[in-house]
């Protein structure tokens, strides 16, 4: 059985793993309405996390 703890260490791991795929996905597209779903969806997953603007 896994505690609270473990539960929030899952959390927090999986938030950062989506974060650093969505960022390597905004570094290879080009196309502005791409690259703004893709600012919106870090914002959604993690609000403080520094992306630049589309």
């Amino acid at each position: 059985m896994t505690s609270e703890r473990d539960r929030e260490i899952k959390r927090r791991r999986h938030r950062r793993d989506k974060v650093r795929k969505l960022r390597a996905q905004l570094e290879k597209t080009t196309d502005m309405r791409q690259r703004s779903t893709i600012i919106r969806k870090i914002k959604v997953v993690r609000p403080n996390a520094p992306v630049p603007e589309a």
